[in-house]
């Protein structure tokens, strides 16, 4: 059982193939899903599942409109994780087969954050990502596992570079 979602059940290992298994485990643990609670003194928001021991640098994006989409950019070797602060953000995701020459038609997976719940997006090594907030003013919390500069890591790719076979996630 995935210690992120508590509420899913595999079948038993031999009935389902190590590419199955490794799809699975690599689209739920992606989501880290937060929680809220509410009383008479207000609201915390919270994720007690987040372990942010390799996080070494934080910063936050806010697109300039909603019409604005920002990508595909990603990192061979870093890694990003999403949390909304503000509003909401879709946020496309596609593991690149290929940073010098990758392939046109990759999966690209799309998650919807929004403010409700510290939710954290964790975006592995090797992953590219367009991002469009959803309502003016939002805010992106991004976290990342290497300093600025320490790593020459940063890959861009046109926004019509992909024509991109989607599968909504959440």
């Amino acid at each position: 059982m995935n210690k992120y979602n508590k509420n899913l059940k595999l079948q038993s290992e031999t009935s389902i193939s190590d590419f199955q298994k490794s799809n699975i485990y690599s689209q739920i643990s992606m989501l880290y899903v937060g929680n809220k609670h509410t009383d008479e003194r207000g609201t915390i928001t919270f994720n007690n599942d987040f372990d942010a021991s390799q996080i070494k640098r934080i910063y936050t994006i806010e697109n300039h409109s909603t019409d604005f989409i920002r990508g595909w950019q990603g990192h061979q070797i870093e890694q990003r994780w999403f949390a909304c602060v503000k509003g909401s953000f879709e946020i496309s995701v596609i593991k690149v087969d290929d940073f010098q020459h990758p392939s046109k038609n990759l999966e690209k997976k799309v998650f919807r954050l929004t403010d409700e719940h510290l939710t954290y997006l964790h975006i592995p090594a090797g992953c590219i990502t367009a991002i469009q907030a959803l309502e003016a003013g939002a805010k992106l919390l991004v976290l990342a596992d290497y300093l600025l500069g320490e790593v020459q890591d940063e890959y861009r790719f046109p926004l019509e570079y992909f024509e991109a076979r989607e599968k909504k996630n959440l």
